[in-house]
């Protein structure tokens, strides 16, 4: 428990952070990264060159403070945060060394305004908080391995299979090494895959959503080629593309992640998605139609073109198994063979009066995954139309930031 004198210092630097959050969280990581580049084997590098590492960070630091003395309506957050961190490896060794170059970073971006009254009851909250996390990524553990076919930290899978979605899209199908069941996992979340890529000094961690449904054989992720020319470019989306292939071997954590689906069969299902964010969402459909077949469901897609659509043919084919499931698709640039896709609706953007057209209910539960100007249009769509934050399910590729809608 802290003291209220503890919390009442504080609550009084939130004003500080809103500030100089970020400035702290960048001074952070880099000093961490100085100290511990052993570090970097954990860290997404392509997060630290956008600085959205830096910015959910600062986020997460700001709303600790804000809410320090009922840290129970952030729980929430932190077991999204908590997944995360499970599935990347993050031990309760690190906490301490986060904890130590966290209080530097404040000093050094602060300076004498750091008094050390300021630095003690931030000494004191950062142990509640992360004993927070440590409990939780525990649990999270335990559950992980503990589950048939379960196990902790990476394990060794067999790529026996790739199939080309789309121009940019691949999917890998992924057994275990050892030949063991694989562990059932909620529609929705996500699996670490690890690598150590020729050149590289250090191993690249990225995570996949789980693109089909539960089974005891396979897990299957489905990749989007990031442009070379992107910045960063992608290095892990371009090896996969054009070193991995049958035969292949990398390692990965247990499904993790929050974002997962509902199951009421009496709720409608809208899917939201845009580009590569449809893959969580194939696992979710997937789903439905083989436990809840009657369910109604919407399927909306938003893509720039329609050349290759990935996933057509098996969004399509839950028409014979879904007896009330509506499927379309939005392209910015269609072609003109796009144009004859029964399911092609819209040429441009999913805008507010498509969904009031296209939608189903206010009531319905929407699920939204793409791009952030993706997800902050949609979001502000669906919010016109009157339906409630309750309702609405969105997943971020990458660390959380704010979204103001």
């Amino acid at each position: 428990m802290l003291s209220q004198k503890t919390i009442d210092v504080i609550k009084a630097t939130v004003p500080v952070l809103e500030v100089h959050g970020t400035q702290i969280t960048t001074v952070f990581y880099k000093n961490l990264f100085n100290d511990y580049p052993e570090l970097l084997n954990i860290f997404n590098h392509a997060n630290q060159q956008q600085g959205r590492q830096q910015t959910a960070l600062a986020n997460a630091v700001l709303a600790a403070a804000m809410y320090i003395d009922k840290l129970e309506t952030i729980i929430p957050v932190v077991k999204q945060i908590a997944q995360k961190h499970r599935s990347l490896g993050v031990k309760p060794e690190h906490y301490p060394i986060v904890g130590e170059h966290l209080l530097r970073a404040i000093k050094e971006v602060l300076g004498d305004a750091a008094t050390e009254e300021i630095i003690g009851a931030w000494t004191d909250a950062y142990g509640v908080i992360a004993q927070v996390f440590i409990d939780i990524e525990k649990e999270l553990c335990e559950e992980a391995a503990s589950q048939a076919g379960g196990w902790s930290d990476f394990k060794k899978f067999k790529v026996i299979d790739t199939v080309k979605e789309s121009d940019v899209i691949t999917s890998f199908y992924l057994a275990p090494a050892d030949q063991s069941l694989v562990p059932a996992f909620e529609p929705g979340q996500y699996i670490t895959v690890r690598l150590q890529i020729p050149g590289e000094t250090y191993l690249l961690n990225r995570q996949y959503s789980l693109s089909a449904v539960p089974n005891k054989e396979y897990f299957r992720i489905s990749v989007k080629r990031e442009a070379e020319s992107a910045k960063p470019a992608g290095k892990v989306s371009n090896y996969l593309h054009d070193h991995i292939t049958k035969g292949d071997f990398v390692e990965i954590t247990p499904p993790a992640g929050e974002f997962t689906l509902k199951r009421d069969v009496a709720t409608p299902a809208v899917f939201i998605s845009g580009g590569v964010g449809i893959t969580p969402f194939m696992s979710m459909v997937g789903s439905i139609a083989e436990n809840e077949p009657s369910r109604q469901v919407n399927f909306i897609h938003a893509s720039r073109s329609g050349s290759l659509q990935a996933f057509n043919q098996e969004l399509t084919a839950l028409k014979e198994r879904l007896t009330n499931y509506s499927l379309s698709f939005v392209y910015e640039n269609p072609l003109d063979q796009d144009k004859q896709d029964n399911h092609f609706k819209k040429q441009g953007f999913i805008d507010a009066d498509f969904l009031k057209e296209n939608a189903i209910a206010q009531d319905a539960d929407y699920y939204v995954c793409g791009p952030v100007p993706f997800l902050k249009a949609i979001l502000k769509g669906l919010k016109e139309l009157g339906v409630q934050d309750s309702h609405i399910h969105y997943e971020f590729f990458g660390p959380s930031i704010n979204l103001e809608v």
